[in-house]
């Protein structure tokens, strides 16, 4: 990680693969490096090459709003990795207490998750440690190392991709939501020390992480390959806890009526039977 420029290190990875179809320029002959060149970004965010490329040395200390915003349309961003773009421009980290709660899960709310017998939940923090899960949470990733953090298991454990069918687009949801979680704070020890532990033993969490995706996710779909059950196709939804917004919950289930759901209900017969 660049910590001390991370503006350019964004803006040098989002032009990488912004490509000059997405923005509608024309092919003019072989390009050397894939995305787009410093010009073409300046041009079409009307700026000047000189300033643009200050901007992306870390020299340009206070771009406007607008500048941003221009920025952003040329480079093609949604409203999340906009907003990532304004937080790292303006150099803002997040205020951190004196005492790190991300890690101290309310009496309350882990009473519920455990409460939910139905569906699968669990409660993570920004960084995909997992600090409680209910049983039913419990017998999906049973037997899988590094069960513990979900970013640890999809990129250190060798048994991944068979445990998630679709691993690669997986993995960059999960790379994503990270960059999303953590903006541009690099002051949380725990944060970097994990990005380095993958960084130095994933080359495809090198990949995913260089790429700047910046993506929160609040439901989608995920399929499983159980040892028990076989495939699970399981919608799932994240939540934040308001009390403790360094936390989320994140809960699995099965569409009613379907073999999946009939799959959930045998593995949590088993597990319960297993205690």
């Amino acid at each position: 990680m660049d910590g001390g420029n991370l503006l350019g290190e964004f803006l040098r990875a989002r032009r990488s693969i912004t490509t000059p179809d997405q923005v509608g320029l024309p092919h003019v002959g072989r390009r050397r490096t894939s995305g787009l060149r410093r010009t073409e970004v300046a041009m079409l965010a009307g700026v000047s090459v000189d300033y643009y490329t200050r901007l992306e040395q870390g020299r340009e200390r206070h771009p406007s709003d607008q500048v941003l915003l221009a920025v952003a349309q040329a480079l093609t961003l949604d409203a999340e990795a906009t907003e990532h773009l304004c937080e790292l421009a303006r150099g803002r980290p997040r205020v951190r207490s004196s005492v790190d709660q991300s890690d101290v899960v309310n009496p309350g709310v882990l009473r519920f998750v455990q409460g939910c017998e139905h569906v699968s939940a669990l409660v993570m923090n920004g960084r995909f440690d997992v600090l409680a899960r209910n049983s039913l949470a419990e017998a999906i990733y049973k037997g899988m190392e590094h069960a513990d953090n979900l970013l640890r298991l999809s990129f250190l454990n060798p048994s991944a991709p068979d445990f998630y069918p679709d691993w690669e687009e997986h993995s960059l949801v999960k790379v994503a939501h990270l960059r999303a979680a953590a903006g541009s704070d690099l002051q949380d020890p725990a944060l970097v020390g994990l990005i380095e532990e993958l960084s130095l033993a994933s080359e495809e969490f090198r990949r995913m992480w260089a790429r700047h995706d910046v993506r929160p996710v609040t439901s989608a779909t995920i399929r499983f390959r159980h040892r028990v059950v076989g495939d699970l196709l399981l919608g799932y939804h994240i939540f934040t806890i308001a009390s403790s917004p360094s936390q989320q919950i994140l809960m699995f289930e099965a569409e009613p009526g379907t073999r999946y759901e009939r799959a959930l209900s045998e593995l949590r017969g088993t597990h319960l039977r297993g205690r």
